[in-house]
């Protein structure tokens, strides 16, 4: 269910985000862990129920990403959207404006700062995309990971807690920690580990399903397109 290896969100791009100055002190009580109401298998399944019946998802969002040996965090925010079928959009208000957007057929993605836009096919991006999958309820939790209770020292978060590992090999992710909302099984924090040890937290706050706007904007097709400036860079791929 967000090419290089897996160490930002988006596979094959998403270095080129993070270049533009764009997942994390995770401590706490490892007892805390207990205090779940329902176990790792029931969350996933009634969190897989919740984003399969949605017809679209809304929210805002803070990334950050640090690498295995480096100090730097990697940071940035806005909002995102995900519609069915196929469509979501990320626009990227810090450290730069940046927006990544799919109607389902194409994916584009546009720095402001560099006057670029890569244009691409959407198909493989959103096979692989593992918060595409999450959100849109495309990919099925139960068959794709193995789930479990997380890892001892994580902070619950007043949410449900629990660890996904690709029970298939997957190129860019090792492991995941989704944080889900008890009252409307949303996630509100989702942190993905790949193999060379990157983390990536993305935080999620405003959230709504079944909108009819995003932003001050309403949701029609025309949302999940975007004509860049007449002094842009084309790049297809």
């Amino acid at each position: 269910m967000f090419r290089t290896s897996f160490n930002y969100l988006f596979p094959h791009y998403f270095q080129a985000f993070l270049h533009l100055p764009l997942l994390i002190s995770l401590l706490l009580v490892p007892t805390a862990v207990k205090a779940q109401a329902i176990d790792a298998l029931e969350v996933a399944q009634k969190l897989q129920e919740t984003y399969e019946k949605a017809a679209n998802l809304v929210a805002d969002f803070k990334q950050t990403t640090t690498m295995k040996f480096s100090s730097r965090v990697r940071q940035g925010s806005g909002t995102m959207i995900f519609s069915k079928p196929g469509r979501m959009r990320w626009d990227y208000s810090t450290p730069d404006y940046q927006v990544l957007i799919s109607d389902g057929v194409t994916i584009s993605m546009y720095f402001e700062k560099s006057k670029q836009m890569i244009i691409s096919n959407a198909k493989e991006y959103l096979q692989s995309d593992v918060t595409y999958s999450f959100f849109a309820g495309t990919g099925d939790i139960l068959k794709d990971f193995d789930v479990s209770d997380p890892d001892p020292g994580y902070n619950l978060e007043n949410t449900y807690l629990i660890k996904l590992i690709p029970k298939s090999s997957h190129p860019h992710v090792s492991s995941i920690h989704a944080w889900i909302a008890h009252d409307s099984f949303l996630i509100t924090h989702l942190q993905i580990v790949d193999h060379f040890e990157t983390v990536t937290d993305l935080f999620f706050d405003n959230i709504k399903i079944d909108t009819d706007h995003y932003g001050s904007r309403e949701i029609k097709e025309d949302l999940f397109s975007f004509i860049p400036p007449i002094d842009t860079e084309i790049i297809e791929q």
